[in-house]
């Protein structure tokens, strides 16, 4: 098996900590330990023995996982060291040498990725840009037209197209990353329900959900029909990808037949990790933690709007939800120099666009520093005017 090189993550791994700033991370600002701990916690904290916890996440976190989800059980979720691993079992179970997979572009390319490594076929189905007619996505669209409302949006009869005998899974990132888009409840349904008329899975990264700017809940494909698997985690929404927890939520037949994979890769959470992401998502801490992020994100997107309207021909969609946006520039350089330009010159980290298929467009943090982000679009906007 030969597994292509994940070029959004080694850009980011190699530069991410050389930088003065860094506005390529694609979730908020991490919380310190001491934000999330409180004084009552310290025993447990202090006390927590450091041996192999249980090896699908302890009890008390997938309940609390279980949770997130109507009528879910523990028994419905596996806990995994980060979405990442969530995605790899998942992928790794499903898909064998002469599948096909459709994928809702542009997206964390893990999963393509993924795909192809295991001798399987990608097609593409990609978010279009379109006037929004029925208001899901506020302002925004074209520097030189303010008020112009747009919206990212999926062609459905794309995806049942794309959809074929060999079709084993259908994949999507909602919210997505790298637009910051937000399918509906419509959308999530028919994708579902396009998928259980094919018989093929659907494959629900849903890593930043609990991130919307308004606040309101995506709709989750958790539960639709017995095909639908849903991947999660701490470290969008929630700012602490620290902790390396996430989680897989599914039939309780299919999350056994995960687990015995997570055998073969981490074959458990770190003891402290899974306490600590237990107290994450205590009802009361979990709603803290969120409004956190949502106030975050707002007020960034504020800053990101402003530069934005100021800087002719710069075009952005404002994200509905999510730590990143997606940005069109001027001119005809690439992404890729435009972004080794900015990394060398100026200090400032960023993700091209053709990490995701897509030229001239840049993916930029929204969730960090709020000086930081500032000071990271002024020296974008001097590369962008002088070169």
């Amino acid at each position: 098996m030969d597994i292509e090189r994940f070029d959004l993550e080694r850009w980011q791994s190699i530069h991410e900590h050389g930088v003065e700033i860094n506005l390529s991370e694609s979730g908020v600002h991490p919380l310190r330990l001491r934000e999330l701990v409180g004084v009552a916690d310290l025993d447990d904290l202090l006390g927590q023995e450091l041996g192999y916890t249980q090896t699908n996440g302890t009890l008390s976190l997938r309940e609390r996982v279980a949770a997130l989800y109507d009528g879910a059980s523990a028994a419905n979720v596996l806990v995994t060291n980060g979405g990442s691993e969530a995605n790899f079992v998942t992928c790794w179970h499903l898909i064998e040498p002469g599948d096909e997979v459709v994928v809702i572009q542009p997206t964390y390319m893990q999963i393509p990725g993924l795909v192809r490594s295991f001798g399987a076929t990608v097609h593409e189905v990609w978010l279009e840009a379109c006037h929004d007619e029925d208001g899901h996505g506020g302002h925004g669209g074209h520097a030189d037209n303010a008020q112009t409302p747009m919206r990212w949006r999926l062609d459905l009869d794309a995806v049942r197209a794309a959809v074929t005998p060999r079709t084993r899974c259908i994949a999507v990132c909602n919210p997505n990353n790298p637009t910051g888009a937000r399918l509906d409840e419509a959308e999530v349904a028919e994708i579902c329900a396009i998928a259980e008329d094919r018989g093929c899975w659907v494959l629900a990264d849903e890593i930043y959900r609990g991130a919307e700017l308004d606040g309101r809940d995506t709709p989750s494909a958790w539960g639709r029909h017995d095909r639908v698997i849903v991947t999660g985690g701490l470290s969008k929404a929630y700012g602490l990808p620290g902790l390396r927890i996430g989680w897989i939520a599914g039939s309780a037949e299919l999350v056994e037949q995960l687990w015995g994979r997570h055998d073969y890769t981490t074959i458990a959470p770190g003891a402290v990790n899974d306490l600590l992401a237990r107290l994450a998502l205590a009802p009361s801490r979990r709603g803290r933690l969120l409004a956190r992020t949502r106030d975050r994100l707002r007020e960034n997107q504020a800053i990101v709007w402003a530069w934005v309207s100021e800087h002719h021909g710069v075009r952005q969609i404002p994200p509905e939800a999510g730590g990143v946006t997606l940005m069109r520039y001027p001119g005809t350089r690439s992404s890729a120099e435009l972004a080794e330009t900015l990394r060398t010159m100026h200090g400032v980290l960023v993700v091209p666009g053709v990490h995701f298929g897509l030229e001239h467009h840049l993916r930029i943090g929204i969730g960090g520093d709020a000086a930081l982000l500032r000071a990271g679009l002024a020296r974008l906007g001097q590369v962008l005017e002088h070169g």
